[in-house]
Formats: structure tokens, C-alpha cells, sequence
């Protein structure tokens, strides 16, 4: 194919989406990456001719190169994840190894760290801005981490490694995503379906249509999964589905083996392993750390170990609680993992009068983000609107929104993909489609990005209906969005998310969630779907009396996830054979207070470490939430939407990306360190 009929090699702005075929993606990659290469030396030799070691002579041209392979390479990534086929898999995996092998050539470059060394030595490198010279200094951090003083013989161990390691964390993701695709359970008696509410069974009967099959079929898509574990009486079919959830892509279940994630988390677990001792460090967490707000396992260690000791009794006790309930008043005498959602939800009822089905006609879709747009008006003077056209969208549910600033200027764009489908990954995400950069004519590209989450879509003419923490959840990314769009860095590597270390990454994205559960908030942010009226006074209350349920028991099971994490990777013993399942038996034993079956895989399908960049950083989370309750803590003292707050939060941590270090970043809106008490405190923890 000729060059010219290539969309993504001349990719500018917005992507056309409907321009991008499979076919095109591996010329395209290989063509941008062997620009980049080019441009590299090209600008090596300029600058080693002329003498002229300055940042805009070393860094820029090669930024600019670069930014023409991510303005490709992003819309193919995000793709594969939202609009996934067989050939769009085959080209996007096949490039993998090639985009593997440019970091590894730029990051074992020695001319171009040497170039980087002689730049930081000329006297123009002090009058640099803050942002440059963080952005030589990552860079050159990420040289070390390259095995730039490596010999030749161990950069071309670690490029072998990195580049397998890239392999194995696709197919680990396309395991998974294969999993959820197969697996469904048809059921064609309506009496085996009593509890579940007119929504799940509106999903359902809708995904059966689409499979042209009789009856209600369930999947392992969450909004399909979730509400049959909340509300499905019939403990056979909640059994059936939780059977096959916890064990996809594993050697266990209704498809057991057939996509088995387990010889593919071993690789790399081992891989990693054998890369930090590669690069000097002792093991993979220590090495991951490298690029975090923690310094050292063992602050991390202590972090997650402190706040166990702090839960463990109050989990204890809801835990004694929701086995009390289900004895006493459902006459449930064993307690089964299948069965503590559904109990958990009676109890919640019984409790506070109310399901939480019973909220979702006050949260449609529509006036949630009338509320969510509105709350950060009021916060950062900051006007989202929909662009009604104009717009290569690649799916009907797919929206697009401009974001102005109290100025009325254009600050950047995101794209919204709320609705599950298949064919799309699990869960809800944020990433960047553009970068926020000043071209060389002058002008500035504005930021955009994708903010993707998996709600049910709109069944029978009828919009989406949201759970409340469905709304937590469009809060939770539209915070990260909001991070790379409101930055105002137009220095490539520090712009907008980049940059930013991967345990404080969280911190905007966690904060937005604290509106959510604010009643002066929830007044505009709820709407009935029918009326427009805002959620009543007594649902009110019981909603936010309700916050705290069982919230010991949700941070032990962060405390499960984190702790396995970080564990596999500082303890890593090539020699113990059994190291997952020991490590796995050994954090259940700290800090889980429910028992689970022995079939259980959970980190077969934990997408989050082997896929998703979260690798020995899985405590992100928790260590963001002290930030962000922190953060929050202030609006507490000077009112939920004081503006001079949510200036002070957007000038000091969203405008300034990766620029300042995070600690800093929160210092300056603080004025102080963080504290863990807010945490507790909204956590309802006695602690």
C-alpha cells in the first residue's frame, strides 16, 4: 500500500477514526519508529557538529518525532481496547515487539545520554524552566533504569527481557478479555431468576437477543455479573456465575485451561525478577519504587501493614455481623463466597431501607454528568460542552466534549465510551489521546482524552441508569481526565499524567469522589429519570448514612490486592515453585476475614499488575487515598466548593502534571505533609 493511502502516517489532531484500518498499523508503527530513529541521529550529529548542547537543540526535535508516533500508535492501542477484533489483535500485538525495541534503543542509547550529560553541564541548562530540567532529569533516570551502563552483552539480555515481557503482558490482557467473551450462562426459566431487579433482567433479555437465544442470558461483563451476586435468590445460579468469574483465564472453571494465565503471570514474574537484578536493584519492587512517591519497600510495606492493623478488628466485626444477619434472619448457616454480596445487600436493606437498584432512576446518565460537569464548574470556573459534530466517532455510544476555561479559552477535549459491549475491556479507565504541546509555528494543541467506564447501556428507549457507585466511578476518571487536560506544561514528558509518579497518580482521580457523597453536591448531581427531581431528603440520608457500610471489609480487600502485589514482587524466589499460592495464603491469613474457595484465581484475570502498568504498585490506591482525603480534608474546613480551594488545587497539582515533584505539589496546596486521620475518618475507621 502506498504511503500516501496510510491515514496514520500523517495523523494531525483528533483522530478519524473511521480512517484506521488493521491492515495499515504495522506499516504505519515501523515507518514512525524508523523516523524517530532517524531523527535521533540526525539531531546527534547536528549537535555533536556544532557544539550545541541545549535543550531545544537535543530535546525538541526528537519530542516532536516521537509525537507523531504516539498520535498513532494511541488511537490503535485505545482501539484494541474498546472496539477489539481478531485482525485489529493480530496488527496491534505485532507491533509490540518493535515500539518494545525503540525504548529499549532510545534507553540504551550511549551518544544520546552522553548528548544529555553535556547538556546538563552547558551553562544554558540553568536558565532552564522547571519543567525541562524535570523532564532531563526522568530522562535520565530512565537511561539508568535502561541498562545504559550495562555491557553489551546484558542491554542485549534486557532488551530480550523487556521485549518478552511486552508479549506476555498482551496476551495475558487478550486471555482475559477471550475469558469474559466465551463464558455466559443462558437461563430460559424465569422463576430461577427471582431477586434480580427489571434492569438486570433488561440486560439480559437484551443479551440474549443479541445471541439469538430464548430466555435471559448472564455474562461475565460486570454490569451482567454484579447484579445476579447482589440479587439473584437462587444461590445455584450465583454459584454457577461466581465459579466462573473467579476462575477466568485460569487452570480452574467451566473453561478450565483453555486460556490459562497462570504459566503466562509466572514468566512474568520471573522476568521482571531477573530485570532488576540486571539493573542492580534486589528485586522488582525495589526497582519499581524507583519511579514512586515511596522510597523504599519497606515505607510501603509499613504503609499497608499500619493501616491492616488499623481495619482488621472493625473487619472482624462486620464480617461476625453479616454471618449473624444471614443465620438469624435468612437462615443461611454456612456463608459461602457466592453468597456475601447477596447477604451483604439484604443487610443493607435491612438496615438503611433501601437498595441500592432502588437509586439508579435518580442517576441517569444525562444528569450525573450535568452534575459532574457542574461541580467542577464550580470548583475550577471550568464549562464542558458537547460538540455535537465534527467528530470521527468510532462507536454510536461514543460522545465527545470541548472543556473551556473561566476564560472562556479552550483547555483541551475528552471523549466519553460509558456503555459494556463486547469486545471491550473490563472496568473503567482513563488514558491520553493527544498531549497538550506548542507546535513550532507558535500555536498550542490542546489535550484530549479518553475517559472509558462499562456501564449498562440504555435498554427498551429508556437512557442509562446508574448505580451510585457508578457515579463514583465517572467521577473517579473524569479526575484523572481532568489532570491531563487543565495542565498548562507543554514540556512533552511532564505534560498532563506524564510524568507523574504511579502512587500519586491516583490523587486527583480519588479526590473528584469525594462529591459524590456530599449532600449540597448530590442535590444537582441526582435527577429522576421521570420527574428531574433530586434525590428526596430520607433517600438522601439513608445514602449517606450508608457511606461507611462495610468499609473495613472494602479496604482489607484493597489490603488483599495490594499486598499480594507488592509481596510477589519483593519476594520473588525462582526457586519456590509454589511462591503464588504461598504468598496468595499467607496475605488471606493477614488480612482477610472471609474465607474463599480453593478454585479461586482472582490473579489469573489481575489485569491491574500483569497488564495494566500497576506492577509492584497495586498500593497506589490506598497510598493516593490518604492524599486525596487529605486533599479534601480542606474543602471540609473551608466549604465543599470554596473556589479559592479548588484554584489553589488546580494551580498546584492539575496544571502542573509531572513537573513538580508530587510531594511537593501536595505540600504547596496543604501546607503541610499528609496526614492518614482523614482517611479514617471517611472511611468511618476507628483505627
Amino acid at each position: 500500500m502506498s504511503a500516501d493511502n496510510n491515514y496514520l502516517l500523517n495523523i494531525q489532531g483528533l483522530p478519524e477514526f473511521s480512517k484506521i484500518r488493521a491492515q495499515d498499523v504495522a506499516e504505519a508503527v515501523n515507518a514512525l519508529i524508523s523516523s524517530c530513529r532517524h531523527c535521533i541521529e540526525e539531531t546527534l550529529d547536528q549537535v555533536e557538529k556544532t557544539g550545541c548542547y541545549t535543550y531545544e537543540a537535543l530535546v525538541e526535535p526528537i519530542a516532536r518525532a516521537e509525537d507523531r508516533l504516539d498520535l498513532a500508535w494511541s488511537p490503535v492501542s485505545h482501539l484494541n481496547s474498546v472496539m477489539n477484533t481478531d485482525e485489529l489483535r493480530t496488527a496491534h500485538d505485532g507491533c509490540l515487539p518493535a515500539m518494545s525495541d525503540y525504548a529499549t534503543y532510545v534507553g540504551q542509547n550511549r551518544r544520546l545520554y552522553e548528548a544529555y550529560m553535556k547538556m546538563m553541564r552547558d551553562p544554558s541548562f540553568q536558565s532552564l524552566s522547571a519543567a525541562k530540567k524535570k523532564d532531563v532529569e526522568n530522562t535520565m533516570r530512565d537511561f539508568r533504569l535502561s541498562g545504559i551502563a550495562l555491557s553489551p552483552e546484558d542491554q542485549e539480555t534486557y532488551r530480550g527481557i523487556v521485549s518478552r515481557l511486552s508479549e506476555l503482558g498482551s496476551t495475558f490482557s487478550n486471555n482475559v478479555l477471550d475469558a469474559v467473551n466465551s463464558w455466559y450462562c443462558q437461563v430460559t426459566d424465569k422463576a430461577e431468576l427471582s431477586g434480580l431487579p427489571d434492569s438486570a433482567l433488561a440486560l439480559a433479555r437484551a443479551n440474549a437477543e443479541a445471541r439469538e437465544l430464548d430466555g435471559w442470558v448472564f455474562t461475565l461483563d460486570f454490569p451482567s455479573y454484579l447484579p445476579v451476586m447482589q440479587y439473584a435468590d437462587s444461590a445455584a445460579l450465583r454459584k454457577k456465575c461466581y465459579e466462573a468469574y473467579v476462575t477466568r483465564a485460569s487452570d480452574r472453571g467451566p473453561d478450565a485451561g483453555k486460556w490459562n494465565n497462570e504459566p503466562v503471570l509466572k514468566e512474568i514474574l520471573a522476568l521482571r525478577h531477573r530485570l532488576a537484578l540486571l539493573l542492580g536493584f534486589k528485586n522488582y519492587a525495589e526497582y519499581s519504587l524507583a519511579e514512586k512517591m515511596a522510597e523504599t519497600p519497606k515505607q510501603v510495606m509499613d504503609f499497608l501493614n499500619d493501616l491492616a492493623s488499623r481495619c482488621r478488628r472493625q473487619g472482624e466485626r462486620d464480617d461476625r455481623q453479616l454471618r449473624d444477619f444471614a443465620r438469624d434472619s435468612c437462615g443461611c448457616a454456612e456463608l459461602n463466597a457466592w453468597d456475601r454480596a447477596y447477604y451483604s445487600e439484604k443487610l443493607k436493606q435491612s438496615r438503611f431501607s433501601f437498595s441500592s437498584e432502588e437509586l439508579r432512576p435518580y442517576f441517569p446518565l444525562s444528569r450525573v454528568l450535568s452534575g459532574l460537569f457542574e461541580t467542577c464548574r464550580r470548583l475550577y470556573g471550568i464549562t464542558v460542552k458537547k460538540r455535537e459534530d465534527g467528530v470521527d466517532l468510532y462507536h454510536s455510544d461514543v460522545s465527545f466534549y470541548d472543556v473551556f476555561g473561566a476564560d472562556g479559552e479552550l483547555r483541551g477535549g475528552f471523549y466519553l465510551d460509558p456503555y459494556a459491549r463486547k469486545s471491550k475491556r473490563a472496568g473503567a479507565w482513563m488514558d491520553d489521546c493527544i498531549d497538550l504541546m506548542r507546535l513550532s509555528d507558535g500555536s498550542v494543541r490542546h489535550p484530549v482524552a479518553f475517559v472509558v467506564c462499562n456501564f449498562n447501556p440504555p435498554v427498551g428507549g429508556q437512557e442509562s441508569l446508574l448505580t451510585h457507585d457508578d457515579v463514583t466511578t465517572i467521577f473517579h476518571e473524569f479526575g484523572h481526565a481532568l489532570n491531563h487536560i487543565l495542565t498548562k506544561v507543554e514540556v512533552a514528558g511532564v505534560t498532563g499524567i506524564s510524568g507523574v509518579p504511579w502512587d500519586a497518580v491516583e490523587l486527583p482521580s480519588q479526590f473528584m469522589e469525594n462529591w459524590c457523597w456530599e449532600s449540597e453536591a448530590l442535590k444537582f448531581i441526582s435527577g429522576h429519570v421521570a420527574t428531574g427531581e433530586p434525590l428526596p431528603d430520607d433517600k438522601l440520608k439513608l445514602l449517606l448514612d450508608s457511606k461507611n457500610f462495610q468499609s473495613a471489609l472494602f479496604v482489607l480487600r484493597q489490603l488483599m490486592f495490594g499486598l499480594t502485589d507488592f509481596r510477589l514482587h519483593l519476594e520473588y524466589d525462582g526457586d519456590n515453585k509454589d511462591l503464588v499460592r504461598n504468598v496468595i495464603d499467607s496475605v488471606r491469613g493477614e488480612v482477610c476475614v472471609d474465607q474463599v474457595p480453593e478454585y479461586n484465581r482472582f490473579e489469573d484475570s489481575f489485569t491491574h499488575v500483569f497488564s495494566g502498568g500497576y506492577a509492584a504498585g497495586y498500593y497506589s490506591y490506598l497510598w493516593a487515598e490518604l492524599l486525596s482525603s487529605d486533599a479534601f480534608s480542606r474543602f471540609e474546613e473551608e466549604g465543599i466548593f470554596s473556589r479559592r480551594a479548588g484554584e489553589d488545587f488546580m494551580r498546584c497539582i492539575l496544571e502542573a502534571g509531572g513537573s513538580v515533584p508530587s510531594m511537593d505539589q501536595f505540600r504547596a496546596f496543604r501546607g503541610r505533609e499528609p496526614k492518614i486521620d482523614a482517611l479514617l475518618r471517611h472511611r468511618g475507621i476507628s483505627g
